[in-house]
């Protein structure tokens, strides 16, 4: 097992780590990114249309590809979650906005971030990201988050 990172701040819950995650996409910040990341060898990243990607080498080379044609100026929106004591999944509406000669427009992914309490803290353990329609935030599911 690798040596334990510091996480980007003191994340006291997935929530905020969930923030930092979403503000290192947000700035190009692979190293804050990457801090997210549990140190297991089993984590696991998927984005849309890609391949599945094991391992925090894996992970990093994938974002760092991403971040050398600019930052991601998404958001993340419904965030659904469902949580235990060591663990919590959100299912998240990430809107992206992307620059195009007409302007600003948004794209819409469907993600599932997994957080699990590490003896580091919470730290992410899988990201799984989808195509979504903008149908998906016309949506409207207000149902109360449930507590495991």
């Amino acid at each position: 097992m690798r040596k334990p990172k510091p996480p980007p701040f003191d994340a006291t819950s997935p929530d905020e780590l969930e923030v930092a995650f979403y503000q290192a996409l947000q700035h190009g910040d692979i190293d804050k990114l990457m801090a997210c990341w549990a140190d297991e060898d089993d984590i696991v990243c998927v984005h849309p249309g890609g391949a599945r990607l094991l391992g925090a080498g894996a992970i990093r080379s994938a974002f760092d590809m991403m971040f050398t044609n600019g930052t991601i100026q998404v958001k993340a929106e419904k965030v659904h979650r469902v949580e235990s004591l060591g663990a919590s999944v959100h299912s998240v509406l990430e809107r992206i906005e992307v620059l195009t000669g007409d302007g600003p427009r948004h794209a819409y992914v469907i993600a599932t971030n997994v957080y699990q309490k590490t003896p580091q803290g919470w730290r992410m353990v899988a990201h799984h990201a989808s195509p979504g329609t903008p149908s998906e935030m016309l949506e409207v599911n207000e149902s109360p988050p449930v507590l495991h």
